[in-house]
């Protein structure tokens, strides 16, 4: 999930809590009750994905909409509008077979063009999300977002109402996986057609397919609800019968709000969480994804140089890190492949952990790394100017990076940049950085979701890494993966590669800090994709 996007999860503030505040739980009576009170980080500008992609669009979208598949409680793609699927024996064209009660809101019925319209549009050069890459083994999906080819060329087709054809240009063992993302959800092609450009911009000029329907919403709304779907083909096993969201910023009025019982779920960080962390409410979700340091690689650039890289790398104490800086219940991370995304086949290991270097923290021989680093570059000192949003978690991580990398590597000064998100962005979009403190929360269950991040033609390649081994371990896996087993191991070795080039510093694995009402049940806590509550309901 591409930073941008990931930036809203540190919208949250560190405020410090009240005594007051930090000494209760929510007790909120439940029995019988049948509305959510959640909470978003930033408003939902749009729900069309073509449009944009944010956290606070695709949790509503999970809550609002049904594609081919969905996640079960343990991140597998189980049926949703899809029923099966038939897969060409050389592992090229999927054809999905579409349930017949599946109904939009208005009453439409959900058909084989609904999907191809919002893929189309998804691809399309003219989409805004940046999510085209996501469509990218799809049969002609490249040329399409680069101008070249029709959108109408694309490799998926209707045949009747019921019917999906997906023709790939190579086989992808874990294309069903995908089929779970938001970015893969039909439109309703009649209400594209009629609204246009209004599409997707306010709750009338937009249709749901799945368990609850967005109401009294627009693309400015700071509060909106969404309300159960009488035509939602699964709504025998929606309990709820209303969400209501509104926008929370400030961990600590978060907890707040949960304290008086506004807030069912609350997502709070920092100081704030660090006082809550022995709560009877609190739930650590460990997602699958990193906070690192991207390092700016570029000819010329000082960190060009691979031996100050693995000083880098070598000189961070990521357990203090995570336990005296964070103290949210963070852990540390050694690999940019992130932990829970998938399992290596080979090994039986999570993947993050099969991958991992043997050597991870090792501050006298990174002091003789970074010495040999300078004396390659002809310099006894250097200055490396460290970018990241204006947060107080990053402010705080900032902070520790600077001290940690100054005063165990000789000549070093770090210049600390803390910024608004999109100021910072400008700065490293433009080059003008050597560390930029970054994340990325895996889009589906596959660890090839953040590794193609840093291939080296794709656009969020920031610090410009160009391993052609590394690169071609990823085209192994894309084109000649016929089974999982070889694509893992073609990722792993692209991994093993990053092991040895240290393109980015890896901190700590991402987790959010929910503050949970007691009677709430049956909520899946998706590690990989937003968190369900279609199945949600008070004991």
């Amino acid at each position: 999930m591409k930073v941008r996007k990931m930036a809203t999860v540190a919208l949250l503030g560190m405020s410090a809590c009240t005594l007051a505040a930090c000494g209760n739980s929510n007790s909120q009576a439940s029995n019988g009750k049948t509305s959510l009170n959640l909470m978003e980080t930033d408003v939902v500008s749009s729900l069309d994905t073509s449009v944009t992609a944010s956290i606070p669009q695709w949790d509503t979208l999970l809550q609002t909409m049904a594609g081919l598949y969905r996640s079960d409680k343990n991140d597998q793609p189980v049926p949703a509008v899809a029923t099966s699927y038939h897969k060409s024996s050389d592992g090229k064209t999927y054809t999905f077979n579409l349930r017949h009660n599946a109904k939009w809101s208005n009453g439409d019925t959900v058909t084989a063009p609904d999907f191809v319209t919002a893929w189309r549009k998804g691809v399309s050069p003219k989409a805004m999300s940046g999510y085209n890459y996501i469509f990218s083994n799809i049969k002609n999906a490249d040329q399409i977002s680069q101008g070249k080819k029709p959108v109408n060329s694309l490799g998926v087709k209707a045949v009747g109402k019921y019917k999906l054809v997906v023709q790939l240009e190579n086989p992808e063992p874990t294309f069903i996986d995908k089929m779970v993302m938001p970015a893969f959800y039909p439109q309703n092609t009649r209400l594209v057609k009629k609204y246009g450009a209004k599409y997707g911009t306010a709750a009338k000029y937009t249709a749901f397919d799945g368990a609850f329907k967005v109401t009294k919403w627009t693309n400015t709304s700071e509060k909106w609800t969404a309300v159960k779907n009488q035509h939602y083909y699964a709504k025998s096993a929606v309990k709820l019968q209303k969400l209501n969201y509104q926008v929370v910023k400030d961990s600590n009025t978060a907890h707040q709000l949960f304290q008086q019982g506004s807030l069912d779920d609350a997502v709070v960080s920092g100081t704030t969480a660090q006082g809550l962390q022995n709560n009877k409410n609190l739930y650590h979700l460990y997602r699958s994804g990193n906070n690192f340091v991207n390092l700016n690689m570029a000819k010329g650039a000082v960190l060009a140089n691979k031996q100050l890289r693995q000083a880098l790398y070598l000189a961070v104490n990521r357990t203090q890190l995570s336990k005296k800086v964070l103290a949210d219940g963070s852990k540390p991370s050694y690999t940019f492949s992130a932990p829970n995304a998938a399992k290596d086949p080979a090994s039986g290991k999570d993947f993050a952990t099969a991958a991992q270097p043997k050597e991870t923290y090792n501050v006298a021989k990174a002091k003789k790394l970074w010495q040999a680093g300078l004396k390659q570059l002809g310099k006894s000192k250097v200055e490396l100017t460290l970018v990241a949003s204006d947060t107080t978690t990053n402010k705080n991580v900032s902070e520790f990076l600077q001290s940690q990398l100054e005063s165990k590597l000789p000549g070093l000064k770090v210049t600390v940049k803390n910024l608004p998100s999109k100021s910072a962005y400008n700065l490293v979009a433009n080059g003008k950085y050597d560390l930029y403190l970054s994340l990325w929360l895996n889009d589906y269950a596959d660890p090839y979701s953040e590794l193609q991040t840093l291939e080296k033609t794709n656009s969020y390649n920031y610090g410009k890494y160009t391993s052609a081994a590394y690169n071609n371990e990823l085209s192994q896996a894309r084109k000649n993966a016929a089974t999982r087993s070889v694509y893992f191991s073609h990722l792993l070795k692209a991994q093993e590669q990053m092991n040895q080039d240290y393109p980015v510093l890896p901190l700590y694995t991402m987790v959010e800090d929910h503050l949970v009402n007691s009677n709430l049940k049956g909520v899946l806590w998706h590690k990989v994709g937003m968190v369900d509550y279609t199945r949600a309901y008070f004991k």
